[in-house]
């Protein structure tokens, strides 16, 4: 298997175990609020699908985010997501104050989803070795084979590990399987 098969694969199912996770979720189980400084739940997910949108789109293809075109204001979040930078600081508060309507917020992931692995599938191996400069983010000059593995299939699985972890603390399943 090539890498690109391979990233491919790893981000579908990426997708596939995240929303899995999130596929029993109540909204009463999405906000509530963990002890200590974890973040609830929807605020993971959303976090999750945002990030995603804005690494793939924003910093990858350099075209502006689903959120901020046919997504803008049908997102199913309460507020946008901090952006990273100076009010990146607010980013804890913002995941005590955010609220998602998982219904709207999931048709909002699936567009998302498509997107990024519409970008996968447009790829060569000759791409994944072109060097992105992220030095402004204190990541150097990292592939973007590094990227799509690190900040975008290995940051869903991390969070999807989360949210199934604030799911088992409410007395809920967490993973899918």
């Amino acid at each position: 298997m090539e890498a690109v098969s391979l990233l491919q694969t790893q981000l579908r199912l990426a997708h596939e175990v995240l929303e899995g996770t999130m596929a029993d979720v109540t909204s009463e189980q999405a906000d509530w609020t963990p002890p200590g400084i974890a973040n609830p739940l929807g605020a993971s997910y959303a976090h999750t699908v945002m990030a995603e949108d804005m690494i793939v789109n924003g910093m990858l293809k350099q075209q502006p985010a689903l959120s901020m075109g046919e997504y803008a204001g049908k997102l199913g979040v309460s507020e946008p997501m901090p952006m990273p930078g100076p009010d990146w600081v607010d980013y804890g508060a913002w995941t005590r104050r955010v609220h998602v309507d998982l219904p709207v917020f999931k048709d909002y992931a699936q567009a998302v989803y498509r997107n990024s692995e519409d970008y996968l599938a447009s790829l060569t191996p000759d791409d994944l070795d072109r060097a992105l400069d992220l030095s402004a983010l204190g990541m150097g000059q990292p592939t973007l084979a590094w990227a799509l593995s690190m900040l975008v299939v290995g940051h869903a699985n991390n969070l999807a590990g989360e949210i199934s972890c604030l799911k088992g603390l409410q007395g809920a399943r967490g993973y899918p399987f």
